[in-house]
């Protein structure tokens, strides 16, 4: 992860003018109480009405005759696969609907420099999934179907600054994970795109700075992941002399010498690198698609494809009404996971340097077998009631920390045109310095500042983990 002078001048450069607007959480181009308006306007009017319908009354959607797969006739968007999963060593295979997408979406950010701050040009986009429909999403969040308009729909408002932006223009482009326990392989391309020209906004946009997006993180169900996701990967720096202000919590003098990549860490980059690496090299997981209409352990209804226990998830026909989407009326599957949802981030201070806890773990649909995610990652009541089945490490732990140990609780959604009503509660929470440093060994403690080494680069951490750590960012 050596980089050149250059490139490491770039990236500091743009670290600076993102601290700047970081530090920016109110600006006279959306003021606060503006923004609140143009906000609770937009959810009035989102419109949404989702109804569950049987799947044969979805128009043109439908199952394979073949495979079973529930597609869509033009052959894009996305279907519905079945996948066994044969994991090595003594775990046993298992099977599951999997939602397959194999193009590449763009989440991407226009920033643009406005009274000398950068701002984001952000979208109160509506989701059918989602609880309240709109959130704060990225300029563009749209797969190839969007734009190249599969879905004879309006066309995707700045989508052109993405497709091919000028490399001095690019302040951040990697691709990320989906959600691998859901999606097949599924990546998604990051991007943030900084215009010096003039770009109308207005409608379902408006500027935001960084520090007006991270004061709105703490509020459930406001900015998307996909928002969070992106936000996660920019460029971080320690604070200079005087910017970090005089009066500080020890938490968060923590989180401030974390972000310095001189600060004292537990373990060498490279050797964080290695216990991911090690965890890909050592296990080898199979993945081989597999008829629907046979996937072992479901059962095909009339109006939705479940385990008969109603374990995990379900997937589900549904009809949907907006007016403030490319298309106004229209019907598709929707994946519906169990509620209760839960995400934790365990910190720590070591030698005065905060730390969180990552897991190094393989997911079903994974593209290179493992990655990092939260400590805790899991729906509690998926794990009630099974006499003999391992519970998650830490989950125990999460449930029982004190209120004063978390230092944010967020619910979330998880992209609405795909999940239903899918919340999951994160939770970012100071263990204190009692807890054990010595943890199993796919569990590894990491600075904040090797966490941004880790997101300048693909697939390191999965999308809870990213969003973790950008509420994480929200509480320097």
């Amino acid at each position: 992860m050596r980089s050149s002078a250059p490139e490491t001048a770039s990236r500091e450069e743009a670290a600076r003018r993102f601290a700047l607007s970081a530090r920016t959480t109110d600006s006279t181009v959306t003021p606060n109480h503006r923004f609140e308006q143009w906000f609770a306007q937009k959810r009035r009017r989102a419109g949404f009405v989702v109804t569950r319908i049987p799947f044969s009354r979805m128009s043109g959607w439908g199952f394979d005759p073949d495979t079973g797969a529930l597609t869509h006739r033009s052959g894009r968007f996305f279907s519905v696969e079945g996948l066994r999963v044969q994991p090595d060593g003594d775990s046993p295979p298992w099977e599951q609907p999997v939602l397959v997408q194999r193009e590449i979406g763009i989440l991407g950010f226009v920033v643009r420099e406005l009274a000398g701050v950068l701002h984001f040009l952000v979208q109160a986009k509506a989701e059918p999934g989602n609880p309240g429909a709109v959130r704060i999403s990225p300029t563009v969040q749209a797969t190839r179907s969007n734009y190249t308009g599969v879905h004879n729909g309006r066309s995707i408002p700045y989508v052109e600054y993405f497709l091919a932006p000028p490399p001095e223009q690019v302040l951040l482009d990697n691709l990320q994970s989906e959600r691998s326990a859901w999606f097949l392989r599924k990546r998604n391309r990051h991007l943030v795109v900084e215009s010096t020209a003039d770009i109308p906004s207005g409608g379902d946009f408006c500027w935001l700075t960084l520090g007006q997006l991270r004061r709105l993180m703490s509020r459930d169900h406001l900015l998307s992941m996909e928002t969070c996701s992106v936000l996660a990967c920019l460029p971080e720096r320690a604070p200079e002399e005087g910017e970090a202000g005089h009066r500080q919590s020890r938490f968060r003098a923590a989180l401030l010498k974390s972000l310095d990549e001189q600060a004292a860490s537990r373990h060498r980059l490279p050797e964080v690198i290695s216990r991911l690496t090690a965890v890909k090299a050592l296990h080898e997981v199979g993945q081989r698609t597999v008829p629907l209409s046979e996937v072992a352990g479901w059962q095909r209804l009339d109006e939705e494809i479940s385990r008969p226990d109603g374990r995990y998830f379900a997937v589900v026909g549904a009809e949907v009404t907006a007016r403030s989407r490319e298309v106004a009326h229209w019907t598709q599957p929707l994946l519906a996971p169990v509620p209760g949802g839960l995400s934790a981030l365990f910190t720590r201070s070591i030698d005065g340097v905060l730390h969180v806890l990552l897991e190094a773990r393989v997911e079903a649909g994974s593209l290179d077998v493992a990655e990092f995610r939260p400590t805790v990652q899991c729906t509690p009541s998926n794990h009630e009631g099974r006499p003999g089945w391992p519970r998650p490490h830490f989950l125990d732990a999460a449930l029982a920390m004190p209120g004063d140990r978390v230092r944010c609780e967020v619910r979330m959604c998880e992209e609405g045109a795909r999940f239903l009503d899918a919340e999951n509660r994160y939770l970012v929470i100071d263990v204190g310095e009692d807890f054990p440093l010595d943890v199993p060994p796919a569990f590894t403690w990491v600075t904040v500042a090797q966490v941004q080494r880790l997101l300048e680069h693909s697939y390191y951490l999965n999308m809870q983990a990213r969003t973790l750590i950008a509420l994480l960012h929200a509480l320097h």
